[in-house]
């Protein structure tokens, strides 16, 4: 197999903050679902992102704030000093790569059963996701209409955030991503279809970007800016999401965030998750012009996507997701011109053990029993 031989702006270092990545590549945050019915990150779960440390960057899977933020089965949490602890298997397993954790609060897109005592899940306002089922712990149920959050819940949430933050600092992580992306809690705030409010984190953007304000600030009493991500998703449509102002609302919240020196803003500006058609997709360029630190691509960008991305200078770094999920030694194959597994079926990857995991052949070992 020939050696890649052009210079590859992907795989050169970059210094993220006073972090210096090995490459550019990043391994996108991608919901796995293997600390069972506890939350309890485990071995199984070390030996997958050892498996991915190729990477310049690691951002885990979307890790729940309280239990109250939960909305999906057996995704990890660190809102207990035992899934603290236990998060520290994992990031010695990655000690040579940088990894951050991502923080997560599922809002509407959670499901009464979930919750003690089968509490509503809970949202800027009273609107439920349209269409679709959600896995739940007693198999696929419809959406509920969540409950509103009363006011003074926010600053408890926020909170939430603030400690999360502080058990990942303990756990030896490199940083924080704040998951406002999806339609999940943040998100839901952000935007004008989902955030119906009358006080003051609802109606103007400048009202409905209040939380994450709030949630940034109180990380930022535990972390320092260089050490903090934001995560948006301004074309999705995922989790029934989609608001008219959308153009003018995401390029008001960048220049709001570009005011603390951040990590990085991590945009979702492909639209292999879904586009929600409400005007022309935003672009890596819009978001440019408004936020001065890094920014992350992703969503269904290819290598040389990758490459054209970097080298026109719209991202410094390109996110890949499941690309990773069947292809352990990503890099290595980007750096080798090596071709890429199959992409894995959903039926799969999306199970709570060893397969579809940690099965996943390198190329090395592919051709070892080919």
């Amino acid at each position: 197999m020939n050696t890649q031989t052009a210079s590859s702006r992907l795989l050169e270092p970059f210094k993220l903050g006073d972090l210096v990545l090995n490459n550019r590549v990043v391994m996108a945050p991608m919901t796995r679902a293997r600390a069972g019915e506890r939350r309890i990150p485990n071995a199984l779960m070390a030996n997958y992102y050892a498996q991915r440390a190729g990477a310049g960057l690691i951002v885990t899977e979307a890790t729940v704030i309280s239990e109250q933020a939960n909305g999906w089965v057996n995704t990890p949490g660190i809102y207990s000093d035992e899934q603290g602890e236990a998060w520290k298997q994992v990031t010695a397993a990655v000690s040579e790569t940088p990894i951050f954790l991502q923080l997560w609060h599922c809002g509407r897109a959670s499901h009464s059963s979930f919750h003690a005592n089968n509490e509503l899940p809970v949202a800027p306002s009273a609107i439920k996701i349209n269409g679709g089922e959600i896995h739940t712990p007693s198999g696929k149920q419809p959406y509920e209409t969540p409950r509103a959050l009363e006011t003074d819940e926010i600053p408890l949430i926020v909170e939430d955030y603030r400690q999360a933050a502080e058990r990942a600092k303990i756990a030896g992580f490199d940083g924080v991503e704040i998951h406002g992306a999806n339609g999940y809690l943040i998100d839901t705030f952000l935007q004008s279809k989902t955030n119906q409010r009358t006080d003051s984190y609802g109606g103007g953007v400048e009202n409905r970007y209040r939380f994450l304000k709030e949630i940034v600030e109180a990380i930022l009493t535990v972390w320092p800016a260089n050490r903090v991500g934001v995560r948006l998703s301004p074309n999705g449509v995922y989790n029934d999401m989609g608001s008219p102002d959308y153009r003018a609302a995401f390029l008001y919240i960048a220049e709001q965030l570009n005011a603390y020196g951040l990590a990085y803003l991590h945009l979702m500006d492909g639209l292999g998750f879904g586009f929600h058609e409400l005007g022309a997709p935003m672009t890596l360029a819009e978001f440019r012009e408004v936020f001065s630190g890094p920014p992350i691509g992703n969503c269904g960008y290819t290598q040389e996507e990758a490459e054209s991305a970097i080298s026109s200078g719209v991202a410094d770094l390109i996110a890949f997701g499941r690309p990773f999920i069947s292809n352990p030694d990503l890099v290595e194959r980007f750096a080798r011109n090596l071709p890429l597994n199959p992409p894995a079926e959903m039926f799969t990857w999306y199970s709570f053990g060893a397969e579809g995991y940690t099965d996943f052949p390198t190329y090395q070992e592919s051709q070892a029993v080919s």
